[in-house]
């Protein structure tokens, strides 16, 4: 009995030590809430100013907000405005270099009439060296001798067509003085004075234009050169230049240019072929009508007829024009009148005919771009750009049109990767310059 109030007493000890400490506990609680509370509100506090308060509206997108239709001029415009900027520059550079720029196109133009003859000699066996030196060599000879031919009749017949024109002047001015018009001796004769006059006022023009004339034949000698020397490489070394020109191409407009390429050079060599056959008939039918009709320099004018036809449109009409005139001078009204005939009559027949039977599809421009596009090259280039227009304008049709073709094609999963310059060996020697 003496041990249970021992035991007791321990567990009472035991008890009131955990009060204690409870208690502790909770006045430290009690403390920390006390000092983390805020601070009462004084009891007179500062006013203060009213704070406007604002409606927050949502508002749209400032791109949304502009009409579809001035954002898309807008993207247009840029686009345009860039474009338009590099085209300048471009025509700026090739007007600064612009006698390399037309000896290169005449070198292709050249080779896309030659180098047929190139891939015909390789087939029959002839290395490619020597098949480029035959019909270079006699590309060049048979121009050379047109050309000599050409000065040979103008130098033979320059005195008989001064007589010639001499008389057409005086039966014009009979004709002035007896005809309807009722133009007197005095007119005439002031018509004469105003030219005289006109030619000694401009003495100085005429000279600095004969200087100028030596600087021409200059430049028009270093362009044959250039000429020369491209069509050799081109005939010769094409298809490696084509190729190296394709890797100055982004690889992945690689395979698309390496179909454009081909394409492009089959409408050109068309192109050419067609239109040196068809100058040819002209030529060769307005020589001999007129001919026959006794306009002297037949053969010359036939030379200058079939040069000019390389200008579509413009140049037949320029060339016709020549003839006619000619035949005004040297043998009457009624003689020019049937040369008009005969130009008119060939023409009719080249326009309806020829152009569409030898040309076909192969070069399909819209008469309305060819008119633009001789004029913008002779704006641009001169009688050069005249007669380069029509051509790349061809070319550029034929590239655009397969470039878009191409686009819309979707990707053959079995088809190889290019590599390289692109898959060029399936393309022939004859197809690429």
């Amino acid at each position: 009995m003496s041990r249970v109030p021992g035991w007791l007493g321990k567990v009472g000890a035991g008890l009131s030590e955990m009060g204690e400490r409870l208690d502790e506990r909770r006045a430290e609680v009690a403390k920390e809430h006390a000092e983390a509370a805020p601070e009462p509100p004084a009891e007179h506090p500062e006013p203060r100013e009213p704070v406007p308060v604002t409606i927050a509206r949502d508002r749209p997108d400032p791109s949304l907000a502009v009409p579809w239709g001035v954002r898309v001029a807008a993207e247009a415009g840029w686009r345009l405005l860039i474009l338009a900027g590099t085209v300048w520059v471009l025509m700026r550079v090739i007007s600064a270099v612009q006698l390399v720029v037309l000896a290169f196109v005449a070198a292709l133009l050249i080779t896309a009439l030659l180098q047929p003859t190139v891939a015909r000699l390789i087939r029959y066996g002839f290395p490619r060296g020597v098949a480029t030196a035959l019909t270079a060599i006699l590309g060049f000879v048979v121009m050379g001798l047109i050309g000599w031919f050409v000065t040979w009749q103008v130098m033979a017949n320059i005195d008989n067509l001064s007589d010639q024109v001499q008389n057409g002047v005086d039966d014009l001015r009979n004709w002035l003085l007896k005809g309807p018009f009722h133009v007197t001796e005095k007119q005439i004769n002031q018509i004469a004075k105003n030219l005289r006059e006109a030619i000694g006022a401009n003495t100085d023009q005429i000279t600095s234009a004969g200087l100028e004339g030596v600087q021409v034949i200059v430049e028009a000698l270093t362009g044959i050169l250039l000429t020369v020397f491209s069509t050799l490489f081109l005939l010769y070394d094409g298809p490696r230049i084509w190729q190296w020109s394709l890797k100055l191409v982004p690889a992945a407009a690689r395979p698309a240019m390496a179909g454009a390429g081909p394409r492009a050079w089959r409408t050109l060599t068309a192109y050419v072929r067609g239109t040196v056959i068809v100058a040819l008939i002209d030529a060769v039918c307005i020589g001999i009508g007129i001919y026959f009709l006794g306009v002297p320099m037949a053969v010359p004018l036939a030379v200058f007829i079939f040069l000019f036809s390389f200008i579509p449109l413009v140049g037949a009409v320029a060339s016709g024009a020549l003839a006619v005139v000619v035949a005004l001078v040297t043998q009457g009204v009624f003689t020019a009148l049937m040369t008009l005939a005969v130009v008119l009559a060939v023409q009719q027949i080249e326009g309806h005919i020829l152009q569409p039977f030898i040309l076909g599809r192969a070069v399909r421009v819209h008469p309305l771009a060819v008119v633009l596009s001789v004029a913008a090259g002779g704006m641009v280039a001169g009688i050069g750009g005249a007669v380069v227009a029509v051509p790349l304008v061809a070319v550029l049709n034929t590239v655009v049109g397969y470039l878009k073709s191409y686009s819309q094609e979707p990707a053959s999963p079995q088809s190889p990767k290019p590599r390289g310059a692109t898959a060029l060996s399936s393309t022939p020697d004859d197809e690429a310059p």
